[in-house]
């Protein structure tokens, strides 16, 4: 690859592995299916994990058009992503997860209820400041298909390496046991508030700083 496509590789990696923040996603993870057998863990993992990389690489390649179509800023995207969190939170500070548990076969055909879907997938793996990320590489990288190709490449990196430390998670659950996880529910519920609360302040203050760059502009 050419210089100007390794750094922009480089770039495209190290951002989306904040913006994932694959560490950070592991311990909500063993909070959200502590209560889940073995193996329905495991599917949910792989579920969350192939419904965020469909959902970032669909922003990839359509997220900016649909977006302007529909009238959405970014920024309102941030603040819905943040309400939705919050609402995850709540429960989880009370140490009331029943909610947030996968429901068993039967009982999806009637409460549509799935935590690979919400919150894993969204907004946790492929929240607002992922979307975001990948809006913002995509638009860097123009026309050119080539660095189309490598951010799509990175993307799927960036998921895999999320799908080994998330299973390091699960086996984290079994070692500490259900009463440790419910321990970690509760503290986890606040480390949860914060972050929606802070997608919530991202989104008002980059609405804000749009609307008062152009002012600046023009004097």
């Amino acid at each position: 690859m050419e210089d100007g496509l390794v750094q922009f590789a480089l770039t495209a990696f190290l951002t989306l592995a904040v913006v994932v923040d694959p560490l950070g996603a592991a311990p909500i993870f063993i909070a959200l299916t502590g209560g889940l057998e073995k193996t329905e863990r495991r599917k949910t993992l792989s579920r969350a994990l192939l419904i965020a990389f469909g959902v970032t690489v669909f922003f990839l390649l359509a997220g900016k058009r649909l977006l302007e179509h529909l009238g959405v800023t970014v920024h309102a995207f941030a603040i819905s992503g943040g309400i939705l969190l919050f609402v995850t939170a709540m429960p989880m500070l009370f140490g009331r997860r029943a909610g947030l548990q996968a429901p068993k076969v039967e009982e999806k055909r009637t409460a549509g209820e799935d935590i690979a879907i919400f919150p894993l997938a969204i907004p946790l793996l492929s929240g607002p400041g992922t979307l975001t990320a990948v809006l913002l590489l995509a638009n860097r990288a123009g026309d050119d298909m080539s660095r189309l190709g490598v951010l799509a490449g990175v993307i799927a990196a960036i998921y895999l390496i999320t799908r080994l430390l998330l299973h390091v998670g699960e086996v984290l659950t079994e070692y500490l046991g259900e009463g440790k996880v419910h321990i970690m529910t509760r503290v986890l519920g606040i480390v949860l508030a914060a972050l929606a609360v802070q997608f919530v302040l991202n989104g008002i203050a980059g609405f804000y700083d749009s609307l008062i760059h152009p002012l600046n502009q023009r004097q």
